[in-house]
């Protein structure tokens, strides 16, 4: 039986009462409680107006009844679906997932009931309190995250990581949280047991503590490294058994542990553990973006595209002005493209280079070297027009690609449609690019846009193409807006 001394408890309680788990879940209890009174009185006073303090009527009384139970039910709905868990807490769209999943059901189960019941419940009542309510709930936390992410950025509100496994797969896993500081896993050290003294030697970011294999003295670096949490990566030379005595061990202590296989690149929702003869076994399901998934991105693609056409028409009817006056020539550009399983398409821009630029760019290519590189990327380009780079700061430019999306040939959220010329340079891993429509914006524009480089650009690429979801694809629209209001890597 694991036993815990009094000193080492001690400890553990004083962690618990500084630990930011706890003031983040008391923050966002005390967010969730304001907004959703927020909605649900704002729905009440709009469908019915405020009654009378002193007011007698039943359908008053019954109604803020119902305001009440709604209130505390929504509330602690939220917490029931993990939406304050600190596992999505920082980054990713789990937490937002989890907002929305919760509100409709709890919206669904009213309906259900007043069905069910034959109890007449206004509708607008509910249709006012839902959208508002879930609305307001997904800025909260988006403002809340804001505020997390910069504190993690200053290596605060986060969870310090021993990292233990081998060399090879320790040096990636470190270099994969190091990466991401909003997720709040800071690696503070490395442990190599059974490494040899020259794999020490890597270029690990983070002091390595050791090479033992056996199971005390990992447990004294665990400890001596004041940690909040162990993630055994792939290639670690330890015996099952030792694995699950070190699992015991840190659960008596209140230090997370955590397993990071050797996969890559590869979203949650197609993870699927299963327990077999006491094994966790890891199943990865084939990406498709098939039947109902393919219905609901075009249907999606065509609301948000037409609603933008409609709503930034003044906008076109401006820049094409512009365009027309500043410089002689034709208002839009046609470029052909390769598109979805290698066909081409004609994709439209607004003009921002001189007239007959094509024709120069071989020669701009092979003058810094990059003519052998499948990202045609001229630097401090001299066919840019004085308007041309003011279109592009903001990505002006790019509107009438919304014409694309509506004729069905680009998607609003996809891999960057690219030339023949650059196609005829992929790889086999960048021909996956050619598996989904390309796109307006896509993941490797809103990680750093043109400051990335090829094989960054294709990393990004390829996640999305293997992990597609349609809530993905509206958290890169809002982080497309963002990257362009604040002109981040713009070319």
């Amino acid at each position: 039986m694991l036993r815990v001394n009094p000193a080492t408890y001690e400890a553990i309680q004083v962690k618990k009462k500084n630990d930011w788990r706890a003031r983040y879940s008391s923050r966002l209890q005390l967010i969730d409680v304001s907004v959703v009174i927020w909605a649900v009185t704002g729905a009440y006073g709009i469908r019915f107006g405020f009654p009378d303090i002193d007011s007698k009527n039943i359908r008053d009384i019954d109604y803020a009844l119902l305001s009440i139970g709604l209130v505390v039910a929504w509330w602690a709905m939220l917490g029931f679906w993990g939406s304050r868990d600190a596992r999505v807490l920082g980054s990713g769209s789990e937490e937002y997932k989890r907002v929305i999943s919760s509100s409709a059901w709890l919206f669904g189960f009213v309906a259900i009931v007043s069905y069910a019941f034959k109890i007449d419940t206004a509708r607008g009542f509910v249709g006012l309190a839902f959208p508002a309510g879930a609305i307001g709930l997904l800025i909260a936390r988006w403002v809340v995250r804001q505020h997390l992410s910069l504190e993690r950025s200053h290596g605060k509100s986060g969870s310090r990581v021993l990292i233990i496994g081998g060399p090879s797969s320790a040096a990636h896993l470190v270099r994969s949280l190091s990466s991401a500081p909003s997720a709040g896993y800071r690696p503070v050290a490395v442990h190599l047991p059974g490494a040899s003294p020259a794999s020490t030697e890597s270029n690990f970011t983070v002091p390595v503590t050791g090479t033992e294999s056996d199971f005390e003295s990992i447990l004294t670096t665990i400890v001596a490294a004041d940690v909040d949490a162990v993630a055994v990566s792939a290639g670690v030379s330890l015996h099952p058994k030792d694995l699950r005595r070190l699992g015991w061990e840190l659960a008596a202590r209140d230090i997370g542990m955590i397993l990071a296989p050797a996969l890559t690149d590869i979203a949650g929702p197609r993870i699927h553990t299963q327990p077999v003869a006491g094994l966790p076994l890891i199943h990865v399901s084939t990406p498709k973006l098939t039947g109902g998934k393919k219905v609901a991105k075009r249907t999606f693609d065509l609301t948000v595209a037409g609603l933008l056409v409609a709503c930034l028409a003044p906008v076109f009817l401006v820049v094409a002005a512009l365009v027309r006056i500043t410089d002689p020539g034709p208002v839009l550009y046609r470029q052909e493209r390769v598109g979805l399983r290698g066909t081409t398409f004609h994709m439209l821009k607004f003009r921002s280079m001189k007239v007959n630029a094509d024709a120069e760019l071989t020669a701009l290519l092979d003058a810094q070297g990059s003519s052998a590189k499948p990202l045609f990327k001229v630097e401090n380009d001299p066919r840019i027009t004085p308007l041309g780079r003011i279109l592009r700061k903001y990505s002006l430019d790019e509107l009438p690609q919304l014409l694309n999306v509506i004729q069905g040939s680009m998607s609003l959220v996809g891999p960057r449609p690219q030339r023949a010329g650059e196609v005829a340079l992929y790889d086999d891993a960048a021909h996956r690019r050619l598996y989904v429509s390309p796109g307006m914006s896509g993941l490797w524009q809103v990680s750093g846009r043109s400051n990335l480089s090829w094989e960054e650009s294709i990393r990004l690429d390829l996640y999305y193409v293997e992990n597609w979801s349609l809530m993905g694809d509206v958290v890169i629209l809002f982080k497309t807006f963002k990257a362009v209001f604040a002109s981040t890597g713009a070319v």
